[in-house]
């Protein structure tokens, strides 16, 4: 049965970090495919994640000891373990959000990749790192790279595995200790990461999970730790950007999008047509980074709309813990009514509906059809807003230019995607747009997967990045040492000051002829 057990969920319980878990106050967790009960999950307080703070502190200390590559060899046993428990994994991933088995995949397979390849740059990055000192060969500088201290992970239940796990991977590499609020709704998800990560090795303090609401127990995250990652909307990523920057600590997240794309006269329709699927409906659209508007030049808009509709009405809704179905549920009631609301704003004010535009009852009780729409008009809600769900929206345009500029027309800046006559041509259109990530023809998967890259926002769409270089070094705090060797700066014993300060300004000048400086 794919549904995962009792038993399953009593012993994930159990690594929840509240030690008096059984007499606390519990929420229900449901299956999003049928509404009914899987589990409860106890509901922390802020006190809870206070200790589990405390907790972390003490192990994080033993953990910075420990070599890199001793650190690193517990997340190459981790990426092994979750390719080997990947159908477990996304039973729950699909039990918990109602999304397809190919969305549930692409957690399973993404937290695989970027443990790989942490675990593997880890070393390098945070080796000591000489520079050319002040005065060569008086002076010695080494930059080292320290831990922040503990790390407050505050994760969503659109991708609750890997948006839970993989900053984390990072964070504890570094040196660091890592105190989880995963999202109410989905929090056996993350317990099941991490138990993964326990078995591999990782001290169980270290890592420690504490279910509760955003306003107590993220507040005590924001309060206490020496850093926050956040994945979220950008109204609650500017609150916690204000709370940790009255208390000066480090700050990092990736919040909302309404990403374009943009498809030229040159492009093959057919294969844009079907990755468009992909970019527009994968999980549903509860993606921060999916496609919910499309810029067609006018010469192929009717094709590009017809195939596309086309396409999407075709598209198989239903549930199912298999690979058959394209799309799955909504995650809860909230989802459902947001797009309703936002696909019956537009057609009140004059939009088409091509494909969709209606809620399923019948396949159960949060499913939506994946819709598009044309002809939405400026005052409507879904021009502008993020959807976060299944609507999707195509604007004929004139040209290239002013596909480019109405998709920049938006305080988001998140994903993008292009497609055109030529690679280069499509590629020259990515480096104009105003977006952390642009992919040229694909929609949103080889940016975010190429895990040596950074990935994230611009504008209201984040802060920080995540994967590449950056997405480790930010959780550590760079020190530089600089040794004065031979004699110091107040020159030679002996020599007047005068003297001295004769040598320095043509010593100094001189320095421009050395390599490096």
């Amino acid at each position: 049965m794919p549904v995962p057990s009792a038993a399953t969920f009593a012993r994930l319980a159990d690594l929840i970090a509240i030690p008096d878990a059984a007499d606390r106050p519990t929420r229900s967790v449901v299956e999003a495919f049928t509404g009914k009960e899987l589990a409860t999950v106890p509901v922390g307080t802020a006190q809870d994640a206070k200790d589990a703070i405390a907790r972390a502190r003490v192990a994080q200390k033993e953990w910075a000891k420990r070599p890199v590559t001793e650190r690193a060899a517990i997340f190459h046993r981790y990426r092994d373990l979750v390719l080997e428990n990947r159908d477990a994994l996304m039973d729950m991933a699909q039990a918990e959000t109602g999304k397809s088995r190919a969305a549930a995949q692409e957690e399973v397979l993404d937290i695989s990749m970027t443990a790989r390849h942490y675990a593997r740059v880890a070393p390098k990055l945070l080796r000591p790192r000489r520079i050319s000192g002040m005065l060569p060969g008086l002076t010695k500088t080494v930059v080292r790279y320290q831990p922040k201290g503990v790390v407050g992970v505050i994760s969503p239940w659109n991708y609750p595995m890997t948006l839970a796990v993989s900053d984390a991977v990072a964070a504890l590499l570094a040196g660091n200790a890592v105190v989880l609020k995963p999202d109410s709704q989905t929090p056996y998800c993350a317990l099941a990461c991490v138990d993964l990560l326990y078995q591999a090795g990782l001290p169980r303090d270290l890592f420690a999970v504490v279910p509760g609401p955003g306003s107590v127990v993220g507040t005590a995250l924001v309060e206490n730790t020496e850093y926050l990652m956040f994945t979220g909307s950008s109204a609650t990523g500017q609150l916690l950007a204000e709370q940790a920057g009255r208390r000066l600590i480090g700050f990092s997240a990736e919040l909302g999008g309404k990403n374009p794309m943009i498809v030229t006269a040159g492009a093959n329709l057919r294969e844009v047509t079907d990755a468009a699927v992909r970019a527009c409906y994968s999980n549903s659209g509860q993606l921060c980074i999916s496609i919910e508007r499309i810029y067609v030049e006018e010469s192929i808009a009717p094709e590009f709309t017809r195939l596309f509709g086309e396409r999407v009405r075709n598209m198989k809704l239903g549930a199912g813990y298999d690979f058959g179905i394209e799309m799955g549920s909504l995650v809860s009631e909230a989802q459902v009514k947001a797009v309703s609301s936002h696909v019956d704003d537009a057609v009140v004010k004059g939009a088409t509906v091509v494909a969709g535009g209606k809620a399923r009852p019948d396949l159960g009780p949060l499913f939506y059809e994946p819709t598009v729409l044309t002809g939405v008009p400026e005052d409507a809600e879904c021009y502008r807003d993020e959807t976060f769900g299944p609507l999707v929206s195509i604007y004929p345009v004139a040209d290239v230019d002013e596909a480019i500029e109405r998709a920049n027309d938006t305080e988001y800046g998140l994903n993008a995607s292009v497609w055109a006559g030529t690679k280069a041509e499509g590629e020259a259109i990515a480096a104009r747009i105003h977006a952390g990530t642009v992919n040229v023809d694909e929609g949103y998967a080889p940016a975010w997967g190429s895990t040596g890259a950074p990935m994230g926002g611009m504008g209201v769409s984040g802060v920080g990045r995540r994967h590449g270089d950056d997405g480790l070094i930010k959780y550590t705090e760079p020190q530089t040492i600089a040794t004065t060797r031979i004699l110091n700066l107040g020159g030679p014993r002996g020599l007047s000051p005068k003297v001295w300060a004769k040598i320095m300004p043509p010593f100094v000048k001189a320095l421009q002829w050395i390599p490096g400086r």
